[in-house]
């Protein structure tokens, strides 16, 4: 077997954070066995992890012969010993042994690969299907079972209320790592995997033309089922079915909407980015590199050096639309929406952020998630380099975003998590950022009056009337409608169809 990854790219530590590698100097059946069970439950959805057998870290406590003088030092002050040849077949052997007391039938993927001139085994454990799992406490007969997890960087037995989280994700597994029963295998583009193992340096790529495809698209697990029922998962018609769209209608895709006089304006230019996810995200970000993103220089008499900055930079920009493609939920029938206005730059994703980001925090640019939507979708952007690792795209965003002079960027979402909205406001020569954002915040509170005084004079009128009314998108109403509901302005009250809208005091 083989991984769509590399040795390399694993121990750069800038695609698949740490908390999800441990590295071992040998196997060891007892504790290696507890590593591979917690990552199968992957009790966060980070999307598994991987155990690395013949490196040792410092900070598992492993006793190694630091005198040796073949052994090679990594970051982070892992030692690279790499696993003995006549140890190779046993381990992985045993491995295979040990695996099959994991229960439910939980099967790792392996691969024996080349690092600095040391062999080490790559042991790949994605997050089940069939979680909870379960795998002995110890080597001995009649031991008992454990529902292994990992927390930060370490395998631990689960609390008692843990353990009835791990239950209640049982039928709970995220939504780009099911099965999609109504796609086949020939669904899957081997020239679109051909082209991504290329990219990523996997060593899959020399391997793809002699290899089953069946077998090919079970080692980078984008498939699943017993042979005579093998479907393709979500996430690889995502990345690697030519048409996405067939399986996922009005979602996997991302519109860019122009409106250059501004919202009511007569000039509106759309663009519709199609296709593989990873590949619509880039054709999205050049187009809007080519077209909306301009350099502005000033030239100063009293200094050398003339004045550059952009309105918008590229990095907020990528790290904004990256994170929307990353999180929004495939299973909704919406579209990525990026609306470009004369001072802003709105990009809109559907649901909104998980409830363990309170809004409070969304505001304070703290938004470290609990648990992602998409945990596969995000390992393959993360190796693509088209987002970044856990819960640090925000702080790239508020970097660029600084070092361009740039406002600070406005995070949006309701209550109900309907919705996930970033804004980047444009900088402008001899405008201050705190004044561009306050002019914003003024324009939204009188949008927001003007809707309350439209719903008061016509309780009966719908979000499209009012969109219609006020000239103002669709979905900028139900935005203001829902941020409206949360400040207890306004109620609906009777049912959707028939009901009135209340405005209320205050």
């Amino acid at each position: 077997m083989a991984l769509p990854t590399n040795i390399d790219t694993l121990l750069s530590g800038q695609v698949v954070e740490w908390a999800r590698i441990e590295f071992k100097e040998t196997w060891d059946p007892q504790a290696s066995l507890k590593t591979i069970c917690a990552f199968a439950n992957d009790i966060d959805n980070w999307g598994g992890g991987y155990l690395v057998l013949g490196i040792s870290d410092p900070e598992s406590g492993e006793l190694h012969d630091e005198d040796n003088r073949d052994s090679v030092l990594l970051p982070g002050g892992r030692l690279l010993l790499g696993v003995p040849s006549h140890s190779v077949d046993s381990w992985l052997k045993d491995m295979l042994n040990k695996c099959k007391l994991i229960q439910p039938p939980y099967m790792p993927i392996t691969e024996v690969v080349e690092c600095k001139g040391k062999t080490c085994i790559m042991v790949w454990c994605p997050g089940g299907s069939q979680r909870p799992y379960s795998s002995p406490k110890t080597m001995g007969k009649k031991s008992e079972r454990v529902h292994w997890i990992r927390k930060m960087a370490s395998t631990v037995e689960p609390t008692h209320e843990e353990e009835r989280e791990l239950y209640n994700l049982a039928n709970n597994v995220p939504f780009d790592d099911r099965v999609c029963h109504s796609a086949e295998i020939d669904d899957l583009s081997v020239p679109l995997i051909k082209t991504y193992l290329r990219e990523v340096g996997s060593s899959l790529y020399e391997r793809v033309d002699k290899m089953d495809f069946t077998e090919l698209c079970r080692d980078m697990n984008i498939v699943e089922g017993p042979p005579e029922y093998t479907k393709p998962k979500n996430v690889g018609l995502l990345f690697f079915s030519t048409e996405p769209e067939r399986f996922f209608p009005y979602s996997a895709h991302i519109d860019v909407v122009e409106l250059p006089d501004g919202e009511g304006g007569d000039r509106i230019y759309e663009r519709t980015f199609s296709g593989p996810l990873h590949q619509q995200l880039r054709d999205a970000l050049h187009y809007l590199s080519n077209n909306v993103i301009e350099e502005t220089v000033i030239k100063r008499p009293d200094q050398a050096e003339a004045e550059r900055f952009f309105n918008y930079p590229y990095a907020a920009v990528e790290e904004a639309l990256a994170n929307a493609v990353y999180h929004k939920g495939y299973d909704t029938r919406e579209p990525v929406e990026v609306r470009v206005l004369p001072d802003r730059i709105e990009i809109l994703s559907h649901p909104g952020a998980d409830r363990s980001i309170t809004i409070a925090n969304l505001k304070e640019y703290r938004a470290v998630s609990r648990r992602y939507r998409n945990r596969r979708v995000g390992d393959f952007l993360k190796e693509l380099h088209l987002t970044e690792g856990r819960n640090t795209g925000i702080h790239k965003m508020l970097r660029s975003l600084e070092s361009n002079g740039s406002p600070k960027p406005l995070l949006e979402t309701d209550e109900d998590r309907t919705h996930f909205l970033t804004t980047l406001y444009a900088r402008r020569a001899g405008v201050m950022p705190d004044a561009v954002v306050n002019n914003r915040s003024s324009a939204i509170a009188e949008r927001r009056k003007k809707l309350l005084a439209f719903f008061s004079d016509y309780p009966t009128a719908t979000a499209e009337e009012a969109s219609s009314a006020l000239e103002v998108a669709r979905s900028t109403v139900s935005r203001d409608i829902a941020v409206l509901k949360s400040e207890g302005k306004l109620m609906r009250k009777g049912p959707n169809k028939n009901g009135i809208w209340v405005v209320l005091p205050g």
